[in-house]
């Protein structure tokens, strides 16, 4: 099994940081791996504390009186220097529950009132984004959502247009548009469920 025989912390940002890993490969040869990380130091790094809180929330969402639309939204994103369609999401702030995270992310990024529903522990749990880079994990929090959209609580470093998508531009959307894997896999149940949220019972 390779190990990890040191940890340096190479940068000092707000949100996100980089640490460089000297580590054994299973040969026996050493070597280094980055990973970037949320955790603002090496003492919260996951590899240091073993445990799985979540960094961030993602919000799946659906809209209307039939409940018949899905809230996205399209946002700029710098690592593509394009749009990307994506659920609503944020970070969990320290002492923070993931569901209050969620219901305030939700209110700052579109306006919107996101109601959770309560469901199994395990479909909402943390669960890794991109394990080769990042140790990064985000919860799952299913629910609806009310109200008119608001641009208002958005970031000045935010561009995000909010979508009330039904299904037929939710197959426009995956078929034509760069999507967030996270969202896309949801999005085919929301086409192909008659209860998008069936899978959750």
């Amino acid at each position: 099994m390779p190990e990890i025989n040191g940890v340096k912390k190479t940068t000092e940002n707000r949100f996100l940081n980089m640490y460089e890993l000297a580590t054994t490969k299973k040969s026996g040869a050493k070597g280094k791996y980055f990973v970037a990380s949320r955790a603002e130091s090496i003492d919260e790094l996951k590899i240091t504390t073993r445990e799985n809180t979540p960094d961030g929330v993602i919000m799946y969402s659906l809209y209307g009186e039939k409940q018949d639309k899905v809230v996205l939204v399209r946002q700029y994103r710098y690592t593509i220097d394009d749009y990307i369609y994506e659920f609503p999401a944020g970070l969990v702030e320290k002492g923070e529950e993931f569901h209050s995270a969620a219901v305030r992310e939700m209110k700052e990024e579109t306006g919107l009132d996101f109601h959770p529903m309560e469901v199994d522990p395990s479909y909402e749990k943390p669960y890794f984004t991109t394990i080769g880079m990042t140790d990064e994990s985000c919860s799952t929090v299913y629910g609806t959502a009310t109200g008119e959209i608001s641009k208002e609580g958005q970031e000045d470093s935010e561009d995000i247009e909010i979508v009330l998508a039904d299904r037929e531009e939710v197959k426009r959307i995956l078929k034509e548009e760069k999507v967030a894997i996270m969202c896309a896999y949801h999005l085919m149940h929301f086409i192909h469920d008659e209860e998008p949220f069936a899978f959750l019972k």
